[in-house]
Order: C-alpha cells, then sequence, then structure tokens
C-alpha cells in the first residue's frame, strides 16, 4: 500500500510542477490535466517526430502510461522505454513512416480499475469477483474491499474527448488505419480491449507483457478464461483489417505469461488471423520493465507502421 500512495504522490506531484520530459528529438507538447467527463484529469504529453510539419499529416499511436515513456529522470524508478529515440531513429532510416505518440498519464490508485478490462470482470460470479478485490487489496493495488473497473469510462475519454482534441490541434490522419494504441502489463489488456470496444477507432493495437492473470498469480484464477471467452466473442473478423501485437518474455512478472500468451494466440488463430495481421513474440530472458520494452519498441514500431505495412 505504501507504494501505491508513493506512486499517486509522485504522479500529483510531476502534474503540478508541469516540467516537461527532455527528449533526444522531437518536441513535447504538454496537454496539462487534460479535463474529462469521464475519468479524473490528467497529463497528456504528445510527442512530434523532428521535422513536424502541420502541412503534412501522421498517423497517431496513443500509449498508456504516459508518464514512463521519454525520460528516466522524471520517472518512479528511473526507468523509461525511451519511444522518442526509438521512434525518431527508425523515421530518420526511413523504415517507418513518420507518426505522432499521445502519452496518456496513469492516474495513480486508479491504474488498475482504469485498465483492467471491464466487460470481461463483469461476467465473472460475485465470488469471483470478490476473490479478485482480495487479491488485488493484499497486493496494494486498490483500497477497501472492493473492486470495479472502469475502463470502459476511460476508454469514453481516449475516444470521444481526447481523440478529437488530437485530430482537431495536430496534423493527424484521423482514420483508424493510422490509428494505433499501445501499452505494457496492465496497459497491454486495455490495448487490446480498446480495439476490440472500438475497431472502427483503432486499427492495430500492440500489447507487450500483457498481463493476462489480471491479478498476480494464476491458481485458481478466473481472469484469463473470461478475458479469451471475451475475445472469441469479439475480436473483429480478420477482413476488417484490424492487426494485433502481443510480447513477453518469462522472468519477474514475465514468468507468469508464456503459457497465458499462447492460449490467446489460439484464439486468435481460431478466428482466422495470420501472420499478415497477427504478430506474438517471445523473448526468452526478458523481464518486466521499462528497459525490456526499450529494448524491443522498434519491432512495436515496425509492426505498426514499418514501411510496406497495409
Amino acid at each position: 500500500m505504501k507504494v501505491l500512495f508513493a506512486l499517486l504522490l509522485m504522479g500529483v506531484s510531476s502534474m503540478v510542477q508541469g516540467q516537461l520530459p527532455q527528449v533526444c528529438c522531437g518536441r513535447i507538447e504538454r496537454l496539462t490535466a487534460f479535463a474529462s467527463k469521464q475519468v479524473d484529469a490528467r497529463n497528456v504529453d504528445v510527442w512530434l517526430p523532428k521535422n513536424y510539419d502541420p502541412a503534412k499529416k501522421y498517423a497517431v499511436l496513443y500509449m498508456h502510461d504516459g508518464q514512463m515513456l521519454f525520460d528516466a529522470t522524471q520517472t518512479w524508478n528511473k526507468l523509461a522505454w525511451e519511444v522518442d529515440e526509438t521512434a525518431q531513429k527508425l523515421i530518420d532510416a526511413d523504415q517507418v513512416n513518420p507518426f505522432i505518440i499521445v502519452g496518456i498519464w496513469n492516474n495513480g490508485e486508479k491504474r488498475h480499475p482504469e485498465y483492467f478490462p471491464q466487460k470481461p470482470f463483469e461476467s465473472l460470479t460475485a465470488a469471483q469477483k470478490q476473490y479478485i478485490a482480495e487479491q488485488l487489496q493484499a497486493k496494494g493495488r486498490i483500497k477497501g474491499t472492493e473492486f470495479q473497473p472502469i475502463s470502459d469510462r476511460y476508454l469514453k475519454f481516449v475516444v470521444t474527448e481526447l481523440k478529437p482534441y488530437i485530430d482537431s490541434h495536430f496534423s493527424t490522419l484521423p482514420d483508424a488505419a493510422h490509428t494505433a494504441i499501445a501499452g505494457s502489463s496492465m496497459g497491454g489488456l486495455i490495448s487490446w480491449y480498446a480495439l476490440c470496444e472500438y475497431p472502427k477507432v483503432f486499427g492495430q493495437a500492440a500489447c507487450l507483457s500483457t498481463h493476462w492473470p489480471g491479478i498476480f498469480n494464476t491458481k485458481d484464477n478466473p481472469i484469463p478464461a473470461a478475458f479469451r471467452a471475451y475475445l472469441s466473442k469479439k475480436i473483429p473478423k480478420p477482413k476488417k483489417g484490424n492487426r494485433f501485437y502481443f510480447d513477453y518474455g518469462d522472468q519477474t512478472l514475465d514468468a507468469l505469461y508464456p503459457e497465458l500468451q499462447q492460449a490467446a494466440d489460439v484464439v486468435f488463430a481460431e478466428k482466422g488471423y495470420t501472420a499478415k495481421n497477427y504478430k506474438a513474440t517471445f523473448f526468452p530472458g526478458a523481464d518486466h520493465s521499462e528497459t525490456a520494452w526499450s529494448k524491443r519498441f522498434d519491432q512495436v514500431l515496425l509492426f505498426l507502421f514499418g514501411k510496406g505495412v497495409k
């Protein structure tokens, strides 16, 4: 619980201070305490690539845990994805089409409720829901004894409030084919959920180290099966043009993921997804950290925005 409150205080402190992340290239434009009718206000950091030209149009990548993306000196664990470095390197090498990154800050104590896929949770029994709440409380991920996901409201914020603002204030390609969403761990869960709920808004989802257990153990855990049942009903038909990227390691928290990711792969294969529109990569020895995700973020961007990708 102490860790939870520490993260919350650090997030609030950073929001108040308003210090922009330092980036190697391009620039950050911050939407400070961006207001919403759906969720609490939060900072949104918009990364514009080097030589950003308002006369041109750009694809957009929406990313969760926005305060962890750019500058390790400002994060709670002194680690960062360094997405600006990877993105600009690939753009300069003409390996990807230029794009914008929208980093949506998480909300400290509400991160788990905002990122946990809501409809699969609501399919569980009362006893199963209580078990999940007890597990999350024991790990300090929620306050109190009840857990209720609010991910539908979070996604409504992204789709109906944030995205229209981004499209009207920056030079974007607003269609689904040029709009992707990505995150790691719980951010991986909310990314595939976003695409399934809004397939006409998000053409692609990238889910790194997806936290398939939802909690922190796999024994007698009803969540993975609930996720798969939801996916089997809601995955868009491949002919719609949507694409999914997954990856996972096998160290620290990622040690929970290989079997569960492989089970999810089966669901997508049964729905007709192939290497053309689905990728799931195992990185042996990789752990659950921003350092690990940074090392393979180039693979994510090549899948989403690589030259020749359709």
